[in-house]
């Protein structure tokens, strides 16, 4: 995919990122703030009062311990990463939360909701999480889905967007070298790191939710604040920043 890789690319990257710390994707942007509410607006709290939520990747819990918080009357917080299940439950307790807001693999129930936040840019099976989602949901009920920054955001990269659009300027394979300078994991594609890069697009997302058992009651794509001025429909795989939509069950 880029175009400047072997030791060149290499080198270049070294001298870019010696540390392997980009400053970008960290989380830091929601530091005091509800990462539910910045991307989601304030009346999703109405939206979850009373409801039976499942939040898909939780990841440690924290966006599902404020929705049971906030009313909801369940939450299941639903990943793959026993470690971060341990880190939620234990954060549940500290809630007082426990009793509505349960962690683990699977839902015991059907949800009203289920809600996944910064993950479908994740999902190396994202066709096949579509199809555990309809099992998850009430036919009356919906998925909300908001992710980014998409594959051709300038930081679409996330921890390797040592420079906007490094993804796309570096070659994998460079990438992969450079990254091994400081993690020990053995990844050697994008897929493979810690939480994966599936290169989501939104036109690959689009065509993803065409061919599966939803349809969309809602798309929005939110600009990047600078990029405003020039988003539009041919230029937005570029100057997206986040991806939200409502989907319901066909």
């Amino acid at each position: 995919m880029g175009i400047i890789g072997g030791e060149i690319g290499y080198q270049l990257l070294r001298r870019l990122g010696s540390d392997g710390v980009s400053g970008y994707c960290d989380g830091s942007a929601y530091k005091n703030r509800s990462k539910v509410e910045v991307l989601l607006g304030p009346q999703i709290w109405q939206e979850f009062r009373d409801k039976v939520v499942i939040d898909f990747g939780c990841g440690s819990g924290a966006e599902a311990i404020e929705i049971a918080q906030r009313g909801a009357k369940r939450v299941f917080g639903l990943d793959i990463n026993e470690s971060g299940l341990a880190r939620a439950r234990r954060a549940a307790e500290l809630a007082d939360v426990s009793s509505r807001c349960v962690f683990g693999t699977r839902a015991t129930e059907q949800a009203d909701i289920v809600l996944t936040i910064d993950a479908f840019e994740h999902f190396l099976d994202p066709a096949g999480v579509l199809k555990v989602m309809r099992t998850l949901v009430k036919s009356n009920g919906y998925v909300m889905a908001v992710f980014g920054p998409t594959w051709y955001h300038p930081l679409g990269g996330h921890l390797f967007s040592i420079i906007p659009w490094a993804h796309l300027i570096f070659s994998e394979n460079a990438l992969m070298r450079w990254r091994s300078d400081f993690k020990t994991d053995g990844a050697k594609s994008f897929r493979e790191v810690e939480q994966g890069l599936n290169q989501m697009t939104i036109g690959k997302f689009e065509k993803l939710l065409g061919s599966s058992d939803f349809r969309i009651e809602k798309l929005e794509l939110v600009p990047i604040r600078k990029l405003r001025p020039f988003a539009n429909r041919l230029t937005r795989e570029f100057t997206t920043a986040i991806v939200r939509c409502k989907l319901v069950p066909r």
